[in-house]
């Protein structure tokens, strides 16, 4: 069973400080504050285990506590990198571009980040573009759950009359993997990646479009004991073995959260197939 990595210890911290006096001017101006609020963090954290051994007052309220807490530090982390790396939604409102210095960030910054809010919510940005609806990217398409809606929709189809495509509200970047002639529908993907639909043709350029169910099953699994939690993904390889994907998330939520991300990445034409669901090791 794996361990989480134990707190630093002063001397670790005191390494750390001295490291930082190696990096060049900016970026030891960065880190040097990261370091500050961790000991001003460290030094509350005391404080408040004080309090509490004084009081003997120890509750459920201090492991929903750390959750909460643990879950901030993970998305505030994935925030900062996500700017320091590549920029996104307004970054280049910041007093330094991304991939220069690391800019200068204020509560106002953090407030105002449209991105900050979508990580806070649980979501991410995804790896690949959605499809269009009259133009207009179509997020909560491939976001929500199981849906039926009625669209403008047609099959192009070759000469011999097998399906090319179908272009659903506008966007032409649909592909139909299924056909069943008889009953007027088809199975669609846009773009061979994300959630697949089934478009059934109800009148001359009119549809409905429903969200096909996930079909394939996946493990996350929890592990750790106490106060804080960990949770993997467990992924069947081609040749057989499984591969354990560590998720940064603190609450069953998020795991699944992290799982739909991870999919999206590493199998975007798998998005939106697959339930997962939880087992403890």
């Amino acid at each position: 069973m794996s361990k989480l990595e134990p707190p630093l210890d002063a001397d670790e911290l005191m390494i750390l400080a001295e490291r930082i006096e190696q990096l060049s001017a900016d970026d030891a101006e960065w880190v040097n504050r990261l370091l500050q609020e961790l000991l001003r963090a460290r030094a509350h954290e005391v404080e408040l285990l004080a309090g509490q051994a004084s009081s003997g007052r120890q509750g459920p309220d201090e492991s929903e506590f750390d959750e909460q807490m643990a879950q901030v530090a993970l998305d505030t982390a994935e925030w900062l990198k996500t700017l320091w790396e590549v920029g996104y939604m307004g970054a280049g409102n910041f007093r330094a571009q991304p991939r220069a210095a690391f800019p200068a960030i204020d509560l106002e910054d953090v407030r105002k980040s449209s991105l900050f809010a979508r990580i806070r919510q649980g979501r991410h940005a995804l790896p690949f573009p959605p499809p269009t609806r009259q133009g207009l990217p179509w997020h909560e398409l491939v976001e929500g759950g199981a849906q039926t809606q009625m669209v403008s929709a047609e099959i192009v189809r070759e000469e011999d009359g097998l399906p090319m495509g179908a272009i659903i509200e506008g966007c032409s970047d649909w592909m139909v993997l299924e056909e069943d002639a008889a009953k007027q529908e088809c199975v669609v993907q846009h773009q061979g990646k994300g959630p697949r639909f089934r478009l059934l043709q109800v009148d001359a350029g009119s549809a409905q479009l429903r969200r096909e169910l996930p079909s394939l099953t996946r493990q996350i699994r929890l592990q750790g004991h106490g106060v804080f939690q960990s949770y993997s993904l467990e992924w069947p390889r081609d040749d057989g073995t499984t591969q354990s994907v560590a998720l940064r998330a603190a609450t069953w939520e998020r795991a699944q959260s992290e799982a739909e991300h991870w999919l999206a990445i590493t199998h975007p034409e798998l998005y939106g197939q697959v339930r997962f669901v939880g087992s403890e090791k």
